[in-house]
């Protein structure tokens, strides 16, 4: 399949590619559908893409490209709604915000989107460790 996107051009996919987010993502409430779409140029960042709205993808980077230690604990009704079986079933991803000045890149640590690869359905979190920042520099000094 094809989608044909504002930014990024003509995107392809398969149907089994499709990641359904039930509760939509913030923001984005009424948006149920998303690919994820490596980005060829760089291979830490994806594209988060809905394919029922042309104009909306979302970039996004492993949190562990950032914070080695990146930890939080997911809630059992996390768990249950996104049909998680253990650890190798889930894809920890965060937003990015881009910027053409390469030292205001930041990425969201606070809000990780969780995929179950097995069964393509996600979900985003909002996490209450202070200690990562919603505006997280990509490149530090």
């Amino acid at each position: 399949m094809q989608l044909n996107t504002k930014l990024h051009g003509i995107l392809e996919f398969n149907e089994k590619d499709v990641i359904i987010f039930p509760k939509g993502m913030p923001g984005f409430q009424n948006l149920n559908k998303f690919v994820l779409i490596p980005v060829k140029e760089n291979p830490a960042f994806s594209i988060l893409h809905s394919i029922e709205d042309e104009n909306i993808g979302l970039i996004l980077i492993s949190p562990f490209e950032i914070e080695k230690n990146y930890e939080f604990e997911l809630k059992d009704e996390v768990i249950k709604q996104l049909k998680i079986e253990g650890p190798e079933d889930v894809l920890v991803l965060n937003t990015a915000t881009l910027n053409s000045d390469m030292k205001k890149i930041t990425v969201n640590l606070r809000a990780p989107i969780i995929i179950n690869k097995k069964h393509g359905v996600g979900e985003q979190i909002i996490l209450g460790n202070e200690a990562y920042k919603i505006k997280h520099p990509l490149f530090e000094e």
